[in-house]
C-alpha cells in the first residue's frame, strides 16, 4: 500500500526547487548542499514512478506532474507558513525577526544594536542577513528592512521610512582626494570609479541628476557587494557611490568626504511585513528606523 503522503523532505526539497526554479537557490534557502536537494528531489520523483523536472541544459523545467505537485505544496507550505508565523506573533517571548540585505546590517544596522535596545528594551530582535530577493510572502520574517522602489508585491504591508540620497564618496587617504576636493562634479569623467554589480544604476542614476552624460563616466574595480565597495573607499582604493545613511558614521569620523553632497533618487528606505501581520512590536520599530534615518 502507497502511503498517503509524499516524503515530506523531499517534498519540501522539490517546493523550493520549483519555486526558486534553480537546485542550487533551493540549497542556500534551506541551508543543505546542492547535492542534498538533487537527492531528495530523486526520492521523490522514485515514489511518484515518474520525473518531475526536465533538465534544460544548465536550466530547469517541470513535467506536467511537476507543475501540478508545484502548485499543490506551494499553497500548502504557503499556508503552514502563514499559520507559523501568526503563532510566532501570537508568542510575546518569541523574537521578532527582521530580514536585511547584508550591506544595509554590516553598516547601519549592526553599528546601532545597541540604542535601538536601549530604545526599545521589550524588542527581542533576531536579525536574518538576505542576500537572495526577498521572497514575496516574506516567509519566516517578522519584517524585512531594505532600499527599494516601487511597484512592490501585493502581499507586503509597505512603511515608507526615508528617502534614498546617494553621493560619491572617497577617503582623504586616496590619492587624488586633494585635487578632486576644490573641483565640481565633472572632475569625476576622469577618475576610474568603484562600482558594485548589486547597485548598477547607482552612478548615471546620479550622474543624470548632476547633469553629467552618464555614457561619459570610467568605471573602474567593481566590487560583489556594496559593503565591500565602502570598504574599499574607506581604505583609499577610489571614489565610490553610497546612500548617504549607509556612510553617515565615516563621514562624522572622517574616514570619507562627500565632496559634491547626495541626491535623492526614486527608492526609499522601507519596512516591509506580511500583509496580514499585526504584531504590535512593528509599530514601534517602523517609528525608531524613522527617527534613525532621519537624523544628519
Amino acid at each position: 500500500m502507497k502511503p498517503e503522503l509524499p516524503p515530506l523532505n523531499a517534498l519540501r526539497a522539490f517546493e523550493a526547487a520549483a519555486r526558486l526554479e534553480s537546485v542550487s537557490g533551493a540549497a542556500r534557502e534551506l541551508h543543505v548542499t546542492h547535492g542534498a536537494v538533487s537527492r531528495q528531489i530523486r526520492v521523490l520523483e522514485e515514489a511518484l514512478g515518474q520525473p518531475l523536472f526536465l533538465r534544460q541544459g544548465r536550466g530547469l523545467g517541470l513535467t506536467r506532474a511537476g507543475q501540478q505537485l508545484r502548485d499543490g505544496s506551494g499553497d500548502a507550505f504557503g499556508r503552514l507558513r502563514d499559520v507559523w508565523a501568526q503563532l510566532q506573533r501570537e508568542d510575546p517571548q518569541a523574537p521578532f525577526v527582521l530580514g536585511c540585505p547584508g550591506s544595509l546590517l554590516a553598516r547601519w544596522v549592526i553599528p546601532r544594536m545597541g540604542k535601538l535596545q536601549a530604545d526599545l528594551p521589550d524588542l527581542k530582535l533576531h536579525l536574518s542577513a538576505q542576500e537572495e530577493p526577498f521572497n514575496p510572502s516574506l516567509a519566516g520574517l517578522g519584517a524585512a528592512l531594505m532600499l527599494a522602489r516601487p511597484p512592490f508585491p501585493t502581499g507586503w504591508q509597505v512603511h515608507v521610512l526615508a528617502p534614498e540620497r546617494i553621493g560619491p564618496v572617497l577617503s582623504p587617504r586616496y590619492a587624488g582626494s586633494a585635487r578632486l576636493r576644490g573641483q565640481d562634479a565633472s572632475a569625476l569623467r576622469s577618475e576610474p570609479l568603484l562600482h558594485t554589480a548589486s547597485r548598477p544604476q547607482a552612478w548615471p542614476e546620479w550622474a543624470q541628476a548632476s547633469g553629467l552624460p552618464a555614457e561619459t563616466l570610467r568605471y573602474g574595480q567593481g566590487f560583489e557587494h556594496l559593503y565591500y565597495l565602502l570598504e574599499a573607499a574607506v581604505s583609499g582604493l577610489g571614489v565610490a557611490i553610497a546612500p548617504a545613511q549607509l556612510v553617515a558614521d565615516d563621514l562624522a569620523a572622517g574616514r570619507l568626504i562627500a565632496p559634491w553632497g547626495f541626491r535623492q533618487t526614486s527608492a526609499t528606505w522601507m519596512l516591509a511585513a506580511p500583509s496580514r501581520a499585526d504584531d504590535r512590536r512593528l509599530g514601534a520599530l517602523v517609528a525608531w528606523l524613522r527617527r534613525e534615518l532621519e537624523e544628519p
